[in-house]
């Protein structure tokens, strides 16, 4: 009689013991599931913003020194969507050129626009109003009134800022100031 209840306690002992086990196993594997669950939306969410900031971008393929007749220096640009980009409206594309005055103590000037005037340069292909398409080449030409400068070996910084989307930045290095030499 004794020997059976013995036996009875080492198996409810057994039985406690399994049962916890089973109990921390539940919660460590609920642990472990959350985690998981965190860094996919922590991925997701690092996706989705870098594609955002990728997608939505202006890669410039040429800069030159554009018309520097009648007091409306201009400089031309010409661009496409980067690669991956959706379809930009014109009217979020927005530039800056920043430079200094060049004076012992300088100050910031700036010029700015939109890329409401660029033109398709490809014939072939439809244009699509006002929207800049992938794949498709433009061009525009900005007037820089305060940033142009009057002689060679002058640095301007230029943006090209896509609401919603990315920035391009370039340094404009003037190495000639002559119609149609390039300063990117």
């Amino acid at each position: 009689m004794n020997e059976r209840d013995t036996v009875a306690s080492i198996g409810i002992g057994a039985m406690i013991v399994f049962i916890a086990l089973v109990l921390v196993a539940a919660v460590a594997s609920a642990v472990i599931i959350q985690t998981g669950e965190k860094l996919q939306q922590n991925a997701q969410q690092t996706g989705s913003d870098t594609q955002q900031e990728i997608g939505g971008k202006i890669s410039i393929i040429a800069v030159w020194v554009g018309d520097q007749t009648g007091g409306a220096e201009q400089i031309t640009v010409v661009f496409e969507t980067s690669a991956g980009s959706d379809v930009i409206p014109e009217s979020t594309v927005l530039w800056n050129v920043v430079c200094d005055d060049g004076a012992a103590t300088p100050v910031a000037l700036y010029d700015e626009g939109d890329f409401g005037a660029a033109t398709l340069l490809d014939a072939a292909t439809a244009p699509t109003d006002d929207l800049f398409d992938q794949g498709a080449v433009y061009m525009i030409d900005l007037t820089v009134v305060n940033c142009m400068p009057a002689t060679v070996g002058v640095e301007v910084m230029f943006l090209i800022m896509v609401e919603g989307g990315g920035t391009t930045y370039e340094t404009l290095m003037f190495t000639s100031i002559t119609e149609g030499d390039a300063i990117v």
